[in-house]
């Protein structure tokens, strides 16, 4: 079965910046959901003013892998969404964060940390280098990733040890940051991935968008169901003592 995908995006940056319309027409969510489309994927978006920031029960229980682009409004994500969201990832779906989703509510109640770090807009060249050749969501990707112009973040990057640590930046500034992150959270698999800020082309580049289709595939649920917890029954009698 084809793995469901929906891609949220506060749609915030694309209604007031024009400079990020011109970059995004169709908004980042668009961009990223018309590259997963092509890769294959079913693919449906979401956006913070839709009812329920468009993350109902229907859509997130057929939602296989949501992935989460957030910045300006992170405050206005409601706490129950934000807890339904949760839920289904404990249950199984996967979770993608982008850039500055490390500051989003969900991302922030996974982590159980600050998720702060440090940031500079400058044109910096970024380099993503891959630590981790043998993971999936590398393949198809050489030793790096270059990018002309991003945003840079860096480091102390305030969450927890990465189970595997996939990317590691280097910024023309001199910083370096962990830019490459999954954990497992309950039966969910999330994957931080560091580029994107909203005023450079970053989503349209091809490798970026590999990685992102590459998340997709190692993120989506691999059928198991939910652990039973509480009281149990025995599996076999008792003896008495």
């Amino acid at each position: 079965m084809t793995t469901r995908v929906t891609v949220w995006n506060e749609n915030r940056h694309e209604n007031k910046n024009p400079v990020v319309r011109d970059i995004y027409p169709e908004g980042i969510h668009g961009a990223i959901a018309n590259a997963l489309k092509g890769a294959g994927y079913d693919t449906k978006t979401a956006t913070l003013d839709e009812p329920e920031h468009g993350l109902t029960d229907e859509v997130l229980n057929e939602t296989d892998v949501l992935i989460w682009w957030g910045h300006l409004a992170h405050h206005e994500v409601a706490d129950e969404v934000v807890e339904k969201v949760k839920k289904r990832v404990l249950e199984g779906m996967g979770l993608i964060v982008l850039h500055s989703g490390h500051f989003s509510k969900i991302f922030k109640s996974l982590m159980g940390t600050s998720c702060d770090l440090k940031w500079r807009e400058a044109d910096d060249k970024e380099r993503l280098w891959v630590v981790d050749p043998s993971h999936p969501i590398v393949k198809g990707v050489g030793e790096y990733i270059e990018l002309e112009k991003e945003e840079m973040y860096g480091e102390h990057f305030d969450i927890p040890a990465p189970d595997q640590l996939v990317f590691i930046s280097w910024f023309e500034g001199g910083e370096v940051f962990r830019s490459g992150c999954t954990y497992q959270r309950g039966n969910g698999k999330i994957f931080y991935f560091r580029p994107g800020h909203e005023t450079y082309p970053t989503y349209h580049n091809e490798q970026i968008q590999r990685v992102i289709s590459n998340a997709v595939e190692w993120a989506a649920p691999v059928g198991r169901k939910y652990p039973q917890y509480g009281n149990a029954k025995p599996l076999e009698a008792i003896k008495d003592k």
